[in-house]
């Protein structure tokens, strides 16, 4: 990895993607598994997870702080709701049979 790379990952940069970096840790936990790498390797690999699960957990902090701005608070408390789509992409996107209820 170049130093350009590692510097886009950073959550300032605008070249970290949340779903690569999920790829990305699921590569590593992969390789790790299988356990047929020398341990020197294992540790950098591991290394290099745990900086991704950091960054991955600080990003979806800072999207949920971002949603709870959006949203507004309450009394102290922050609003939830069901988000609800609006407009006619919302009608076209939304799949059949989804009731929001698993």
């Amino acid at each position: 990895m170049t130093k350009e790379e590692k510097k886009s990952r950073g959550l300032g940069g605008q070249g970290f993607r949340f779903e690569k970096a999920m790829k990305d840790l699921e590569r590593i936990v992969a390789r790790l598994e299988k356990g047929n790498i020398p341990l020197e390797e294992s540790l950098q690999a591991f290394e290099e997870g745990v900086k991704l699960v950091r960054a991955c957990r600080q990003y979806l902090d800072q999207t949920r702080q971002r949603i709870e701005m959006l949203v507004g608070e309450q009394g102290g408390e922050p609003l939830y709701g069901e988000f609800e789509p609006e407009g006619p992409e919302a009608e076209e996107s939304e799949p059949e049979g989804s009731g929001g209820e698993d």
